[in-house]
Parts: C-alpha cells; structure tokens; sequence
C-alpha cells in the first residue's frame, strides 16, 4: 500500500508542477511549490484515511502505544473543518499535522517489518472477489488514471468517442488533468482490497472487529465518491441529465450519506462472516 500511495504521489507532484492551474482543479499557483503542496495535500486525503487502517495491522506487532495514538489523532486531523477544502486544494500550515501522522505510521510499518518481517501477502480468502472489484475500478478509472498523469483520455484514440473528456463544462474540461475525487476513492478501496487480506491473521480482538468497521466504512465512502464523481463527469456534463448526486467528500446529513453508512453496514457483516470467522472477540 506504501507503494502504491508513492506512485500516486509522484504522479501528483510531476502533474501539478507541469501543468499549468488553469487545467487543473481549485488551485492557483504553478511550478515545483503548486506540485510539492499538492502532493501534501494528497498525503492528508485521502493518505492519512489510508495510514488508519495500515496503523490498525502494525500496532499488533510493535508495542509503542504512545507513537501509535498520537499518529491516529494526527491523521484525523483531517476531519477537522477547514482542514481540507474542495474550493482550494493547496497546502495550509494545518495540512503538516496529518502528514506527520501519515508519516509515523509509515515509521511503525518500517519498525514492524524489522522487528518480524513484512509478513507476506495476508489470506487469501476473498480474492475472486477483490480481483473482480479491481477489475472494473480499473476500467472505470481510465479517465482519472490518464489524467493524473496529465493526459486527456481525448487524446487517445478510441477513447474519445466513448469518455466524455476535454470538452468544456462551466470555464473546465469536463474530467480536468490532476486528481479527480473519484479517483481518490478508488485509491480507498484499493487499500482496503490489500489490507482487509491481513484481518484474518490478526488476534481476535475488539480492536481487530473495530478495524474490519473501519475498512467497510472506508470501502463505502470510496464508492460513494467514486458514483458521484463518475455521475457528474460523465452523465451531467453530457447533458443527459440536469439532477446532480450530492458529495460525499465530508460527512454531512444527505440521501447519499445514508446509502454510503448502509452499504458500510452491510460490508462490515460479509467481511465479518467471510473474513473474519466465527470467532467472538476478546
């Protein structure tokens, strides 16, 4: 998963200092300070909501209870208000605080691989399913993948005629070059897809039916960004219809907030009876 977060924010601090603010969402400046704020930002949302459930699988191995507490309060820094802004997406001073929980919840993970090695792969169970997810999250991030990389998917052939990309929809191309917050729901629940084979392994605790929660509810919060974003890019900016699905970026009291706590819900009993046995915690 560490890997993973890498690329993408590499792929972050390239695009951002490359192109120019006009072509990218809610930002203002350029050059190399838009790029390495940008990728600050990426390191808060959606990084730190990541870093919780890796955070979730070291605390079993390394005993530093203080470093693990304080990197949890300092990710969910994040849900703070103000924190992080839609309407502006570049660093704050505030932005630091997350980014160092982030960043001593990768120090854990490098203390645990050393104290017993990184462990393997997890179980396998469930992998049908989570290649079957992949699969198609692949597809529908086509778009977002291209243009995290500064591409337009209009430009490629083949894809034009089928994703709607460049055309201009209120001042911007319909799917702007950068980060897209679908995408950053599917970065969400791929994590959740790689960490979720480790639930198994872990000793039956509250901590452990705690974090298989956490997962799900993860796991539904990226669907609903990915369903929003997908809706808004490719349905209302074809004009094929004018109702517009509410964001489910921050908590709030919506119809789709609801649908997102359900589909949680409903998560957490699979993953519960497939992953995590019958077992009652301790």
């Amino acid at each position: 998963m560490w890997a993973f977060c890498g690329v993408i924010a590499l792929s972050i601090l390239v695009t951002y200092s490359r192109e120019p603010h006009e072509k990218l969402y809610n930002v203002t400046s350029d050059g190399l300070s838009l790029g390495l704020s940008r990728m600050v930002v990426f390191w808060n949302w959606p990084a730190a909501l990541m870093a919780t459930m890796v955070l979730g699988i070291v605390v079993e191995r390394v005993r530093r209870p203080f470093v693990a507490v304080t990197a949890l309060v300092l990710c969910l820094i994040i849900f703070i208000p103000g924190v992080i802004e839609q309407a502006h997406l570049e660093a704050k001073w505030v932005n630091a605080f997350p980014a160092l929980g982030v960043a001593l919840v990768f120090a854990l993970t490098v203390a645990a691989a050393r104290n017993g090695g990184i462990g393997g792969w997890g179980s396998p169970r469930g992998d049908k399913l989570r290649i079957a997810i992949a699969a198609v999250l692949a597809v529908v991030s086509v778009p977002w993948i291209l243009a995290e990389q500064g591409i337009y998917s209009g430009d490629i052939p083949g894809l034009s005629s089928i994703v709607l990309s460049k055309q201009i929809y209120e001042g911007l191309a319909a799917v702007h070059l950068g980060e897209h917050h679908g995408f950053t729901g599917v970065q969400v629940i791929v994590a959740v897809l790689l960490l979720s084979r480790e639930l198994p392994r872990l000793r039956p605790s509250r901590r452990r039916t705690a974090l298989a929660a956490w997962m799900s509810g993860l796991f539904a919060y990226g669907l609903g960004n990915v369903a929003n974003d997908v809706w808004g890019e490719q349905v209302v900016k074809r004009g094929w219809s004018g109702w517009e699905m509410p964001s489910v970026v921050r908590p709030s009291g919506t119809w789709l907030w609801l649908v997102v706590l359900a589909v949680g819900a409903a998560i957490f009993v699979l993953m519960r009876r497939s992953l995590l046995g019958s077992e009652e915690p301790a």
